[in-house]
């Protein structure tokens, strides 16, 4: 599997991982970092035909054997589905995804008419997250939005 954690060295201390949309627990049974990949086995998945059905799907650690965050730090999923609003009140759309490149994150927010806006994951334009009330507040960078009617797409 593609590891997307910060902390891959962690994986073999867990006992249970969490799997696809509904979190189907699975007991891990061994842990073996492979070619930039991990191989996972899990109790009860013992052949390739068992394994091809859990393809493509995400796997998850419980929030308990997650590690700790930092004061002013959050996970992803607490913030995903988060009202993005500028510093002038400008509601842009709610954050939807987040791509990881190479210079920094990227956040995708979904306009309130489906565009996506991708806003760079920097100091200088997350201005603050409120993880309770799910509201992420941006500084609107030149060139950020094409046009702001349009949620960024190429003119």
């Amino acid at each position: 599997m593609k590891v997307i954690t910060d902390y891959p060295e962690r994986l073999p201390e867990i006992d249970t991982l969490y799997v696809g949309p509904t979190f189907e627990p699975y007991q891990v049974k061994g842990v073996r970092f492979h070619a930039g990949g991990t191989l996972m086995l899990f109790e009860g998945v013992e052949d390739r035909n068992a394994a091809e059905v859990l393809r493509g799907l995400m796997v998850y650690v419980h929030i308990d054997d997650a590690v700790p965050l930092e004061e002013g730090e959050y996970y992803l999923f607490q913030i995903v589905g988060a009202q993005v609003v500028t510093e002038d009140g400008q509601v842009l759309g709610t954050l939807t995804d987040c791509l990881e490149t190479g210079a920094n994150d990227v956040y995708v927010i979904t306009s309130p008419d489906d565009k996506e806006i991708l806003i760079p994951v920097i100091p200088e334009v997350i201005k603050h997250v409120d993880v309770e009330k799910k509201v992420l507040t941006i500084n609107l960078l030149d060139g950020l939005l094409q046009n702001p009617n349009h949620s960024g797409e190429n003119q």
